[in-house]
């Protein structure tokens, strides 16, 4: 137990391991808990994971949050939608917006949604929010393609020697 605490790399497990040890080597539960830190009823849960799942019983898991609102078939057809774009007629959008989305999922699966939801919805599905890079309006076409030719002029252009004489 000790070594494997050793070769741990996250400190939690660490400090479970080596409260453990103290227990398998014949220590009582309370001077496991205070090794640990911990309560009575911890250091049992502890054992029990360790038991249950060995080492990788005690690191620390990732809460599984609150499930999706979005059942398999709505995220199906909420990718199949926004990857065919809105039709314009029916949807009255010529892109799709959060809240043009939100609207569209009330109106097909009586599902209320925010948009933040929905955005992490689609975030989760692989898609990200792109925009058009502005442009200023009174933005010369010309001129630019003219600075990317190089055509322009150098601004700093090296002078002719002056002569001797000029020289004070």
């Amino acid at each position: 137990m000790r070594r494997l605490a050793r070769g741990s790399k996250c400190a939690k497990q660490t400090r479970r391991l080596l409260a453990l040890a103290e227990i398998y080597d014949g220590g009582s539960r309370a001077s496991a808990a205070r090794i640990g830190g911990v309560g009575l009823q911890i250091v049992r849960d502890w054992g029990v994971r360790f038991n249950a799942q060995g080492p990788d019983g005690l690191l620390d898991g990732k809460a599984p949050g609150k499930p999706s609102r979005l059942n398999d078939a709505q995220q199906r057809a909420l990718v199949e939608a926004v990857e065919r774009g809105p039709i314009p007629a029916i949807h009255g959008v010529v892109r799709w917006r959060l809240i043009d989305l939100v609207q569209w999922l009330h109106e097909e699966f009586a599902v209320s949604l925010d948009e933040t939801t929905v955005g992490r919805a689609l975030r989760k599905l692989g898609y990200v929010k792109l925009t058009a890079r502005p442009r200023h309006h009174a933005q010369n076409e010309l001129a630019m393609e003219a600075f990317k030719k190089g055509a322009l002029p150098p601004s700093w252009q090296r002078s002719e020697q002056p002569s001797r004489e000029a020289r004070p």
